[in-house]
């Protein structure tokens, strides 16, 4: 008895917990996709050149990473981008009002410059850095959000940061089109992670000129992607004489193998040569978004109700605690989506209902069991514990190959059909909890009231039943 009600005042803490999550928009707002929100769908197409005839993978991978770094810059909460086919990139934004805007920001060519900073502007740059860095970890925080005005605030203020930092540097002695790799590497001797560079023969000797005006002075070499600052290595005394010469050179620090992938993936897609042409921009109004979400709702509430009206008609009392348990699933499910940050589409909301009948599935083989076991003789209490017991195996078997469905639609999926297999997922996950969990608990609590120990309240015209069989053997 001390396990249940153990199990019980932690099944009352989650629904509290769940309740607190749902009603608090400030820190745990609801995010909503595309179809249900309203914004602008833009089609980019990287178009090749005569030097690159054909656009491999990685490359649109790289364009890609350059077109969400753009993204960042036009301050838009929870922005979807993807590649789509071989030569096209998908970029979806909620409640973005100025398309066009966005296809001025999206459609031009990355722009990667190295330069030469200032003198006398060492102490003013880390000053300006550090401003920045603030202000990109408030964005951060404010794109879990829906204050579009504030967003917009602060993109505006990391721009003037931006504009700052540029002001202490050079204009450009390098440009992107000379830089042919960059590419993550470990450091020699170390656990820590570089990044390599290697440039063509015009840009080998521009950055050897570069940096041997720069060697032990101090000032950093700037490389800057879309005139925003992302790297600032110094250059060693030792080549003041020459330079970095040979067309390479190496940016070292205490980089993880994450942070040095980014910023090669940053490097190499400023690098391309690729101009790129948003071929479709296509607005989703705001009024479909609503509409959508007044039927969903009015079919999940009506489908929902149908469902808890049949179980407590067919299974009576059992019937009644699975209702219990059905909507605690609900609580803890929309919770763990605003907790979890999902951003919530049709598809996700279709794989949320769906995900209920699977936890009323579950309910079903186990109340058929404890029927079984009672019609054959046993005690209430032993029919509801073996009812659990023999359904279980069940239960666990059909979850489980829902489950590697789901990992295999999010791991080969994109965009909504990922959405869709985030959503069944974390339901298949919940409804094992409250079918097992919650189910078994408040029946084994309900059965320690007398008045509700009666058979018959488990298993309608149990003694009919009885008699039945035993006619029949």
């Amino acid at each position: 008895m001390g396990r249940q009600r153990g199990l019980l005042i932690l099944i009352l803490v989650l629904v509290l917990g769940s309740l607190y999550i749902i009603f608090d928009q400030r820190h745990f707002p609801a995010l909503l996709g595309l179809d249900l929100r309203g914004g602008s769908q833009i089609t980019i197409q990287v178009k090749p050149t005569g030097d690159v005839q054909r656009i491999t993978q990685q490359q649109l991978e790289d364009v890609q990473r350059v077109i969400e770094g753009r993204i960042n810059g036009l301050g838009v909460s929870e922005p979807l981008v993807q590649t789509a086919g071989e030569d096209q990139i998908l970029v979806q934004l909620p409640g973005v009002n100025d398309p066009e805007q966005a296809e001025r920001v999206l459609g031009g060519t990355a722009q990667l410059d190295f330069r030469a900073q200032k003198a006398g502007t060492e102490d003013r740059l880390r000053i300006e850095q550090s401003i920045r860095q603030e202000f990109l970890r408030k964005q951060a925080e404010l794109r879990k959000s829906d204050d579009a005005k504030a967003i917009e605030e602060n993109q505006a203020a990391i721009k003037r940061s931006n504009e700052a930092i540029a002001s202490l540097f050079d204009p450009p002695a390098l440009v992107g089109k000379n830089l042919q790799n960059a590419f993550a590497e470990s450091a020699p001797g170390s656990d820590a992670f570089s990044v390599g560079l290697k440039f063509d023969q015009e840009g080998g000797d521009k950055f050897a000129q570069l940096t041997k005006s720069l060697a032990g002075t101090g000032r950093s070499l700037g490389i800057f992607l879309d005139n925003g600052l992302i790297s600032y290595p110094s250059v060693g005394a030792e080549f003041a004489q020459t330079g970095i010469t040979g067309g390479g050179a190496t940016i070292t620090g205490r980089f993880t193998a994450q942070e040095a992938t980014d910023l090669a993936v940053q490097l190499r897609g400023g690098a391309l040569p690729f101009p790129v042409e948003v071929v479709e921009n296509r607005t989703v109004g705001a009024t479909l978004g609503r509409d959508s979400i007044q039927s969903s709702i009015y079919a999940g509430i009506g489908g929902l109700l149908l469902v808890l009206g049949f179980m407590i008609v067919y299974y009576r009392l059992p019937g009644v605690i699975s209702a219990i348990s059905l909507i605690i699933y609900a609580l803890l499910t929309y919770a763990g989506f605003k907790l979890l940050g999902v951003t919530l589409t049709l598809p996700g909301i279709a794989g949320f209902i769906l995900s209920i009948g699977m936890a009323v599935d579950a309910n079903i083989l186990i109340f058929e069991r404890t029927r079984e076991e009672l019609l054959a003789g046993k005690t209430l209490y032993r029919s509801v514990e073996s009812g659990f017991f023999r359904a279980f195996s069940s239960i666990l078997d059909s979850n489980v190959t829902t489950a590697i469905a789901c990992i295999a639609l999010i791991w080969f999926g994109s965009g909504l059909v990922k959405g869709f297999g985030v959503t069944l997922l974390l339901g298949v996950a919940i409804s094992m909890f409250t079918a097992v969990t919650c189910s078994r608990t408040l029946m084994m609590y309900a059965i320690t009231f007398p008045g509700l120990r009666k058979p018959a309240w488990f298993c309608p015209n149990l003694h009919k039943a009885k008699q039945s069989i035993s006619e029949t053997t």
